[in-house]
């Protein structure tokens, strides 16, 4: 289907309670990978393009010097990838600058194909933020493109984003921000952090969200909050990374206890990006490690060779240089290349899939299955063998709960996305990955789940 703007998938965070996760990409493969994991889960996709990323994608390595007219090429690279990858898919695509630095990156991203964009001028005056945002907002609203503000200051890197210190969000500050400018979503500043270095045992304010939402609520204002700096830096991809060649230091992020516990205080859009490019890098030292005859290969050597130069970097756009083309356009994906790349599709995977979320899942659908009698009917569930590596252990986790609510975990090459469940030894599964699930499951699931798998 067409891209759509961000405004109705937010809406619809709003309406049911729970939060979108948001994803940065840097590359076409990335995008594509994004948007197959959220297929998997019949989930609308945000795929979220920095706008220093744009100039990467125009060809820019040094990205951080990218000129307009590089923003510009890259916008419309990675709009056409992701346009002629949401064509085929059967959810929402929603394309959205993350960071815009001023009015001509919006405007770049939007006449390269976003549906929606970021302006960040939270670090102007207040007055100078407003009127900056309010005059996105007045272009972009007319070409039917939703926009995103932000207020108050996060503490970290990222990109041309540079904060040694936090400044939290008044919320009455964020009522005003609202009303002047017409925002649909507004980003705050409550505890997280950009980057991998956000200190140990972060405590999010949650009392900033609810207060905002409250204040929203009273004075009759549709929009939805945003959490940036929210990647978990997951300790054992850095671990391995540094087993591997690596030295990334002091890398810490915000626990998903934390992030979840904020969801019901008014967060609907939860934006990850470190998470992936950990997880890309970690694969990147792997493959090397498994191939090493790929360390001397004409096409892809060279990245190897940024790898070892540039221990303590993380960014894949630090070591993809030797293969711009791939990068930029998806061109080239073949031999030595195509290991690059599927190494990059697996991290996005890995950071995107939540196996908590699919655990969650299949206990509920066990607990509905036969009421309040779970036990009655032993369950098995079907899951893709192609998603076998990065589930594996997390559903050795979770082995004990999934059994007492009644469910078996297996795995079947047939599957490809979702889940198939059905009685064990019954011969009959029903599968999540169907367009018709809706119809078939509404037959017997309690409101309350239906609402929660297919409404929200």
């Amino acid at each position: 289907m067409p891209l759509v703007p961000l405004r109705p998938v937010l809406d619809a965070t709003v309406k049911y309670g729970y939060a979108q996760g948001a994803f940065n990409v840097n590359a076409v493969a990335q995008a594509e990978a994004v948007i197959a994991v959220h297929e998997m889960f019949r989930s609308p996709a945000i795929l979220q393009g920095a706008d220093l990323a744009n100039a990467f994608m125009g060809g820019r390595v040094d990205f951080q010097n990218g000129t307009l007219e590089d923003k510009k090429k890259g916008a419309r690279n990675i709009a056409e990838a992701v346009k002629k990858f949401a064509a085929d898919s059967p959810i929402p695509v929603v394309l959205h600058l993350d960071h815009g630095k001023n009015f001509d990156s919006c405007v770049a991203a939007i006449e390269g194909g976003y549906t929606s964009v970021m302006i960040d001028g939270s670090s102007l005056p207040f007055d100078e933020n407003v009127e900056l945002t309010r005059e996105v907002v007045k272009y972009a609203h007319a070409r039917g493109v939703s926009v995103e503000g932000e207020l108050g200051v996060l503490a970290g890197v990222e990109d041309h984003v540079f904060a040694a210190n936090s400044t939290y969000t008044n919320p009455l500050s964020a009522i005003e921000f609202f009303k002047k400018t017409g925002v649909d979503a507004l980003a705050i500043s409550y505890g997280t952090m950009h980057g991998a270095s956000k200190g140990k045992n972060v405590k999010l304010r949650r009392e900033i969200p609810i207060a905002i939402k409250e204040c929203m609520n009273h004075e009759g204002i549709q929009g939805a909050l945003v959490s940036h700096g929210s990647s978990t830096v997951p300790r054992y991809i850095v671990d391995e990374i540094n087993a591997l060649g690596g030295s990334i230091q002091n890398a810490y992020g915000i626990s998903k206890e934390e992030l979840k516990a904020a969801i019901p205080c008014g967060i609907g859009k939860i934006n990850v990006d470190t998470d992936i490019r950990l997880a890309v890098t970690r694969n990147f030292r792997e493959l090397f490690r498994d191939h090493p005859e790929l360390k001397d290969d004409p096409k892809v050597g060279g990245i190897w060779k940024l790898l070892d130069e540039k221990r303590d970097a993380f960014d894949p756009r630090a070591f993809l240089a030797p293969i711009m083309d791939t990068v930029m356009y998806g061109t080239g994906d073949e031999g030595s290349v195509a290991l690059i790349t599927d190494a990059m599709r697996r991290g996005v995977k890995e950071a995107v899939v939540d196996p908590a979320f699919i655990k969650e899942m299949l206990v509920a659908v066990a607990k509905n299955w036969n009421g309040s009698d779970s036990g009655k009917v032993e369950l098995q569930a079907l899951l893709p063998e192609g998603e076998r590596k990065k589930l594996d252990a997390a559903f050795e986790e979770s082995a004990k709960e999934l059994l007492a609510a009644g469910v078996e975990v297996g795995w079947s090459k047939e599957v490809k996305t979702g889940f198939k469940v059905g009685a064990k030894e019954g011969g009959y599964y029903i599968s999540f990955a169907d367009a018709d699930i809706e119809a078939l499951l509404a037959e017997y699931l309690r409101d309350k789940v239906f609402q929660l798998l297919f409404k929200a």
